[in-house]
């Protein structure tokens, strides 16, 4: 869509940024679910580091589901006040690994100024207090924290963000906060998290969704403005514009809690886990002839299993044995080990077939619009544009070094550089 997009020249937002920087498509985590995402955007790194398995998990300490807005249905079904607390607090203020360093913590850390607008994984030195009553603790965020209206750490203006989200109301948000902050020059680095896009692929397909990118647009353009006009805005700022993953069309939805009665099983748009007791290579052959599954995951001893149409591929740092072809998607062994290796992990992940998905808690589905999670290429395969920088980075996980490296600060020992082209 971007790429259309700038051969239609219907964007002229994001045509400025295009024809002013260099493009390239690059790669996303595993599973691709948007708080995986959105963690290995903030931290440089994959879940094997920050600890976020996926949209929906079970917390194995707690012995409870953990559910961050699979949908309604099932928030509802987890239990609403607990998903909100979750979704708020807990994917930052605990479930967020320890070991794991945010943008926001390394920037300011360095006397630098962060700000933030509306992206779920914020985690910062701040306490900023909640703007509602039925929220009772602060946030611990960047200095200048915004976040759907329920934290905010200035007064802007801006409208209600939860007005009409098909109309756009949440980007539109986002959209007034960041140009009160380019208007003030308000910050050394800004998070600039427009959602909108991804609920609109959700319901009309990857390729149907005009109007909401072209809404994303005016949002970019608003700052453009806000900087004084384009000149201005490209002597000021360095830009890096990426999505958090790809989406790909959906027709069939699957149960896989069917499969596995005996067994927790968490599973949400296109990937899934099994949480449960028993050999996972006996648990992993169920799924064999599954129309809906395509991959199945999981550890044995020191390394990590592959299986795929009944043939299976172990790999690890020493090497692999067996059909590499098995995991022939973009950055597959990498990924996939660093998904397994994430602790919150189910003893399975399951990756879906092209054209499936796998029901949440309440059997919700995008089934005739589109969805991501997967391995596949076009779930995980995302625009990576970067303008006055000297990298390009080539993974979601090597932004965060990226913008590091351009304020001459030194990334995490666990971050993969991006190379300088």
């Amino acid at each position: 869509m971007f790429e259309d997009t700038l051969d239609r020249r219907t964007a002229p937002a994001l045509s400025l940024l295009a024809e002013n920087g260099r493009y390239r498509r690059a790669v996303s985590t595993f599973p691709s679910l948007t708080p995986v995402c959105l963690s290995s955007l903030a931290t440089g790194a994959h879940p094997d580091v920050h600890e976020i398995p996926h949209l929906v998990w079970y917390h194995r300490g707690e012995r409870r589901l953990v559910e961050y807005g699979s949908s309604f249905g099932a928030v509802r079904a987890a239990g609403i006040q607990q998903s909100l607390i979750d979704t708020v607090y807990g994917l930052n203020a605990s479930h967020l690994g320890a070991r794991a360093v945010t943008v926001y913590e390394a920037l300011e850390d360095a006397g630098l100024t962060a700000a933030a607008i509306n992206i779920t994984c914020y985690r910062g030195r701040h306490p900023h207090s909640p703007t509602v009553p039925f929220l009772t603790r602060p946030a611990y965020g960047p200095s200048r924290f915004f976040f759907y209206n329920l934290f905010e750490s200035d007064v802007t203006g801006a409208p209600l963000s939860v007005r009409n989200r098909p109309r756009g109301t949440i980007d539109a948000y986002a959209s007034a906060v960041g140009r009160w902050l380019v208007t003030r020059d308000g910050f050394d680095f800004l998070v600039f998290y427009l959602s909108d896009y991804d609920y609109a692929s959700h319901a009309q397909g990857p390729d149907a969704a005009h109007a909401a990118l072209a809404r994303c647009d005016d949002a970019v353009g608003a700052l453009i403005e806000a900087a004084g006009g384009a000149d201005e805005f490209l002597e000021r700022y360095a830009v890096i514009l990426c999505s958090d993953h790809g989406q790909t069309p959906v027709r069939e939805v699957a149960r896989l809690q069917d499969v596995y009665p005996d067994a927790i099983v968490t599973a949400s748009n296109r990937a899934g886990m099994v949480y449960a007791d028993g050999d996972p290579a006996e648990l992993a052959r169920r799924l064999d002839g599954n129309a809906a599954v395509e991959v199945v995951l999981w550890r044995e001893g020191g390394l990590a299993v592959a299986r795929r149409d009944g043939d299976e591929l172990r790999f690890g740092p020493s090497g692999t044995s067996g059909d590499a072809a098995i995991l022939d998607h973009p950055d597959g062994l990498a990924r996939a080990w660093a998904a397994l290796a994430n602790p919150n992990a189910g003893e399975l992940i399951v990756s879906a077939a092209p054209g499936w998905e796998l029901a949440d808690l309440a059997g919700r589905h995008h089934a005739g619009g589109g969805s991501h999670g997967s391995l596949v290429a076009g779930d995980s395969e995302v625009p990576m544009l970067a303008v006055g920088l000297d990298v390009l980075p080539a993974s979601i996980v090597e932004v965060m070094p990226a913008v590091l490296g351009h304020f001459d600060l030194a990334s995490p020992l666990y971050s993969r550089s991006p190379a300088r082209a």
